[in-house]
């Protein structure tokens, strides 16, 4: 099973977030999306300042296997964009709850943050999704 922290919030879309003190959101992907990725070598991400919108795609991580879309878990503008993952993209597999963070965002609403799934729903979604795959 994959590590899931139980101080973050999680999107269907294999995202996380943390609400931070100074009311910022920081993204990741999650030990999951990781895992599925492999071995990853490049990350496009959004600039500082973009606006994102909570759903919808607002980067690309390229792996060995495959690019994949990453979603904004919620909908702000980009104030952090973590220069060490972009420059270190093996940084995302290593340490993806850690020094593999993507982004924060300042959110323009952060009722949307309350709405992501719970570390207990984000299991039960791989389980869900683990089943379906058997």
């Amino acid at each position: 099973m994959s590590n899931v922290p139980q101080d973050l919030r999680y999107t269907r879309e294999h995202e996380w977030a943390r609400l931070e003190d100074d009311g910022r959101v920081t993204v990741g992907v999650t030990d999951f999306a990781q895992e599925q990725l492999g071995d990853v070598v490049f990350i496009d991400l959004p600039e500082v300042g973009d606006d994102v919108e909570g759903g919808e795609p607002m980067g690309e991580v390229e792996s060995t296997k495959s690019v994949s879309d990453v979603y904004s878990p919620i909908g702000g503008k980009v104030a952090e964009v973590n220069a060490e993952c972009n420059e270190n993209p093996v940084a995302l597999n290593q340490d993806p709850y850690g020094e593999g963070w993507l982004l924060a965002i300042d959110p323009s609403d952060r009722t949307e943050f309350d709405g992501l799934l719970t570390p207990e729903e984000y299991e039960s979604f791989l389980q869900e999704e683990a089943g379906e795959d058997a």
